[in-house]
């Protein structure tokens, strides 16, 4: 088909544009408006969440506000909030709520443990969460001495302004183990009362289970009697063992024991060891009292203190002698004897120690004898 040419004129006329096209009708359809409306805000909510999540994280592992370290107590029955609003008023951290929301995040809002917790400088929020879900509080200690009676056990639990509570059971003479006791805040003087009862008994069961067979001690309390004699008769653990090995002999030989210490206790009881005690005078030998050995050939009824444990292996495990005597020797120890004529000439040794010692010290009263007595 042949074209027709276009004049001059129509060559420099625009051709006319084609119509657009027909639009679709569900283009128009406010279903499909509200469809895209829902996702596009699906969408930026999923930024927006992204975003808050990433800036919480940021700060829940950001070192923190804190600029010197500083303790904080958690009260037992505290919730999360409570917990993290104390948090932030002790500037512990920067925001109580990211911390409640991290916290739950690592789903431990159950598992925050209360107790006196010490912060360092810039602690984490990760770092102080981690520390209550692990219980890191602060500890604190109680030492008792070995030898002190039950009366001095109570009375320093009872001064003791960090231990809460009051002690409602009062334990037997012996019946505790002497020992450093840790605990944290918050914790009861009659759990620590609790406690060195169950770790004496322990101990106890323990020792009783590998004694020396044949001693003159026929139960575990008669064992623990013969070792609260042995912790007042001597402080030095080399001797212990040698101390025990003279009480079992005697025993042995039915002889008494002649133990100052067992007058002091029967004329003072658990007080004995708090009091300004001068020396023991022929009428506190001849006071009759049940726990005086100088008036019974056999173990008082009961313990004088509560021994620790290194002298109830030595009445376990007495050394293996035939010393009957004993007798201090002025450097903080004893010397020891086989009969009765070696142990009056060590008196008289020590006699003479105490002489020149108060000779020095311009000291006009005598110094109390060390037990055994020199009688038999």
């Amino acid at each position: 088909m042949r074209l027709k040419p276009k004049s001059p004129r129509e060559a420099i006329q625009p051709d006319k544009a084609p119509e657009p096209p027909t639009r679709s009708r569900h283009v128009r359809n406010p279903f499909v408006i509200l469809i895209n409306l829902i996702l596009s805000s699906i969408v930026l909510m999923m930024l927006a969440a992204g975003a808050a999540l990433y800036w919480g994280k940021t700060q829940f592992d950001a070192g923190g506000p804190l600029t010197a370290d500083r303790t904080v107590i958690i009260s037992s029955g505290q919730g999360l909030s409570t917990i993290a609003e104390t948090l932030e008023a002790n500037n512990v951290i920067s925001n109580a709520w990211v911390f409640d929301v991290g916290v739950r995040a690592y789903k431990n809002a159950g598992r925050l443990k209360a107790g006196e917790y010490a912060f360092k400088a810039g602690v984490s929020m990760q770092d102080v969460m981690q520390d209550l879900v692990e219980g890191n509080a602060v500890t604190h200690a109680v030492t008792i001495p070995e030898g002190w009676s039950t009366a001095q056990i109570v009375a320093r639990l009872r001064e003791n302004e960090i231990l809460t509570g009051e002690i409602a059971t009062i334990p037997d003479e012996g019946a505790l183990l002497p020992e450093t006791y840790t605990f944290t805040r918050g914790a009861s003087r009659q759990q620590i009362l609790d406690q060195m009862a169950a770790a004496q008994t322990k101990l106890l069961k323990e020792v009783w289970g590998r004694r020396t067979e044949g001693l003159p001690i026929k139960t575990p309390e008669e064992l623990v009697i013969l070792a609260s004699i042995v912790e007042k008769e001597t402080a030095r653990a080399d001797e212990r063992p040698r101390v025990a090995g003279v009480f079992v002999n005697r025993l042995n030989k039915s002889m008494p024991l002649q133990s100052d210490p067992t007058i002091v206790y029967g004329i003072h009881g658990g007080e004995a060891w708090t009091r300004d005690r001068s020396a023991i005078t022929r009428a506190d030998l001849d006071r009759k009292t049940p726990y005086n050995t100088y008036q019974i050939p056999a173990l008082p009824p009961g313990p004088i203190g509560n021994p620790g444990r290194a002298a109830m292996e030595a009445v376990a495990n007495p050394s293996r002698t035939k010393d009957l005597y004993f007798v201090a020797d002025g450097t903080g120890g004893h010397v020891f004897a086989e009969t009765y004529e070696q142990h009056q000439a060590n008196v008289r040794k020590w006699r003479e120690i105490e002489r020149n010692q108060r000779s020095l010290q311009g000291q006009q009263t005598p110094a109390a004898p060390a037990a055994p007595a020199t009688q038999n």
